[in-house]
């Protein structure tokens, strides 16, 4: 997506992905979605301890999750286009994705979208919700070559986790 501003924050050793994947895939979700504006938003990479506070903070949860999103929910007579934040635990990522015998890669993309449809206003708290949000990041990894991320997960797993 050629009007994204993505801010990528890298705290944690772990190889992450490179800013053009990272763009890909949020541009992926905006464009499928049909979000056409310009858009601008940080992305945060960090590692379990960070994760498990902001965890612990904004959803009473004392555990590192996967990903986590922050909507700016801005005034609507303010014409922003800040979207919000979403940061991603690398060495989750990493540990899921062995767990769930997925490529590094296609979990990245997963949860980078997933974190992105957040940022839109879809969730997964009930189940018409997840059905909905499950189709389209299905779709949208589809367009862009990876599996359906649903369909490799075992009972030991979880949907990404957002706030």
């Amino acid at each position: 997506m050629k009007d994204l501003d993505l801010h990528i924050q890298n705290d944690d050793e772990r190889a992450a992905p490179g800013a053009s994947e990272l763009e890909l895939w949020i541009g992926s979700a905006l464009l499928r979605t049909g979000f056409d504006s310009h858009a601008e938003l940080t992305l945060r990479i960090v590692g379990e301890a960070e994760m498990q506070d902001f965890n612990n903070r904004y959803r009473n949860s004392p555990r590192a999750t996967n990903v986590l999103s922050f909507p700016a929910n801005l005034p609507p007579h303010l014409q922003l286009p800040l979207l919000g934040d979403i940061m991603v635990c690398a060495p989750l990522v990493a540990k899921e994705a062995e767990q769930q015998d997925k490529s590094l890669q296609a979990h990245w993309a997963h949860l980078v979208v997933h974190g992105t449809l957040h940022l839109l206003g879809y969730d997964h708290v009930d189940d018409s919700e997840a059905q909905l949000m499950e189709q389209l990041e299905t779709a949208i990894l589809g367009d862009l070559g990876f599996a359906a991320p649903y369909e490799a997960l075992n009972t030991n797993s979880e949907r990404p986790a957002t706030p």
